[in-house]
C-alpha cells in the first residue's frame, strides 16, 4: 500500500503555479489571484477575483486550476471561486468579492442592494456572546420553513460559524455559473463561511477582510430564482457592533432585526448597545426574543436561572415586541448538536413553540 503524503499549502501553491494568468503570463498563486486558500481532510478551495471585463475569459482557468489541485495526491474535492471586479452605474470599479484587507473597496450606503430574487431580509443580532443567537436562528428560520416560506439562512458569524454544525450540513457549496448555490436542510437555504475552513480553524481575519467575505456571501450566492424566489433571508449577525454589522446595514437593504437576549443585566446591556447602533442606521428593530428565560424543574416549577423579565422591559423599553421567551431546555441543546433543529423536527416542547409563535409573529 502506497502512503499518501500529506497535504499542506506549499504543495498547494506549486500546483496552482503551474496554472497560468494569462493577463500577468506568471502562475495564478504568483500573480496574487489565489485568495482565502483552505487546505482541510482532503478537501482545498481558495476564490479567485478578476477585473468584470476579462471574468468570462477566466472560466477555463477556474477550471483548470480545479484539475490541477484534483490532481494531487490526497485531493478528494477541490473548489475554486470565481469572482469579479463589478461597478454601480457612473461609479469607478469597486471590489464586492474580495477575501483580503481592502478598505478602499468599501461601497457607499447608497449602494445598499438586496440580492437578486429575495424579498425580505430579516437581521437576528445579540450584541453580546453566548446568549444563544445562533440557536435563535437556526430554529427561526426552520418554523420560516414550516410555515411554508422559501427561506435562506446567512451565517454571517465568520469567526464563529455555528450553523453548519446546527443544520447537519457537512458540504461545500457549488460553484454554477458564476454563483455559489447555497447548500440545504430541512427547507432551508444555508450559506456559511464554515463551509470552506475546517471545524475549529480560527479565523484570524481583519475586519475589512471579514465584511469582504460576508459581501460575497451576499453577493455571489444564488439565494432565489424568478421562477422560486426567497421570501426571506434571514441573517445570523456576529456579536457586538463592528465591520459586519455596519456592511451587512449598509449595503444589504435590511427590513428588520430581531434582537436576542438573556434575561440577565449584563447581556442586557449589550443588547443596548446593538439597539443604539441600529437606530442611528435607521434600521427598525422588529422584536426581541428572550432567550434561556428560564429552567423548568421536575416538578414543573420555573427556575429563573438568569433573571427574570429583563427582555421584555427592554422591549418595552424599546416600545417593540416581546416576541417569544424561549426556556433553557436539554432538547433544545441536544436538537442543535445533532444537526436537526427542534423546529425542523416538529417538536412540541414549550422552546419549540416559542419559536414558531416568534415566526409567527415575524411573517
Amino acid at each position: 500500500m502506497t502512503d499518501v503524503p500529506a497535504l499542506d499549502r506549499d504543495t498547494v501553491l506549486a500546483a496552482l503555479d503551474g496554472v497560468v494568468d494569462p493577463r500577468t503570463g506568471k502562475g495564478i498563486a504568483s500573480a496574487g489571484l489565489v485568495q482565502g486558500l483552505a487546505v482541510r481532510d482532503g478537501s482545498v478551495g481558495f476564490i479567485m477575483e478578476v477585473p468584470a471585463a476579462v471574468a468570462p475569459s477566466y472560466a477555463p482557468v477556474r477550471e483548470a486550476a480545479e484539475r490541477a489541485l484534483k490532481a494531487l495526491p490526497g485531493v478528494t474535492r477541490a473548489q475554486v471561486v470565481l469572482t469579479a471586479e463589478v461597478a454601480p452605474p457612473g461609479a469607478r470599479p469597486r471590489k464586492t468579492a474580495r477575501l483580503s484587507p481592502d478598505p478602499a473597496a468599501e461601497p457607499k450606503a447608497s449602494e445598499a442592494a438586496r440580492p437578486d430574487h429575495v424579498k425580505r431580509v430579516i437581521a437576528v443580532a445579540s450584541g453580546k456572546g453566548g446568549v444563544g443567537k445562533s440557536t435563535v436562528s437556526v430554529n427561526l428560520a426552520c418554523a420560516f420553513a414550516r410555515l411554508g416560506l422559501n427561506v435562506g439562512l446567512l451565517d454571517a458569524d465568520v469567526y464563529g460559524p455555528s450553523a453548519p454544525k446546527m443544520m447537519g450540513i457537512d458540504q461545500e457549496p457549488a460553484y454554477v455559473d458564476g454563483k455559489l448555490q447555497p447548500l440545504e436542510a430541512h427547507g432551508v437555504k444555508l450559506m456559511s463561511i464554515g463551509f470552506m475552513v475546517a471545524e475549529g480553524s480560527p479565523m484570524i481575519w481583519r475586519g475589512p477582510m471579514a465584511s469582504s467575505a460576508v459581501r460575497q456571501m451576499v453577493q455571489d450566492v444564488r439565494w432565489g430564482t424568478a421562477d422560486a424566489p426567497l421570501d426571506l433571508l434571514l441573517v445570523d449577525l456576529p456579536p457586538g457592533t463592528g465591520d459586519i454589522h455596519l456592511t451587512l446595514v449598509q449595503k444589504l437593504g435590511i427590513d428588520g432585526v430581531v434582537l436576542v437576549s438573556t434575561p440577565q443585566e449584563i447581556a442586557l446591556i449589550d443588547a443596548r448597545r446593538a439597539a443604539a447602533m441600529f437606530a442611528k442606521t435607521s434600521t427598525p428593530i422588529l422584536g426581541v426574543i428572550e432567550n434561556m428565560a428560564w429552567f423548568e424543574g421536575p416538578d414543573g416549577s420555573r427556575l429563573p436561572i438568569f433573571g427574570q423579565g429583563g427582555a421584555a422591559a427592554e422591549a418595552q423599553r424599546l416600545s417593540v415586541p416581546l416576541l417569544a421567551e424561549v426556556p433553557l431546555e436539554i432538547p433544545l441543546r441536544e436538537a442543535g448538536d445533532a444537526g436537526t433543529p427542534l423546529t425542523a423536527a416538529g417538536s412540541q416542547s414549550p422552546a419549540a413553540k416559542a419559536f414558531e409563535q416568534a415566526a409567527r409573529a415575524l411573517v
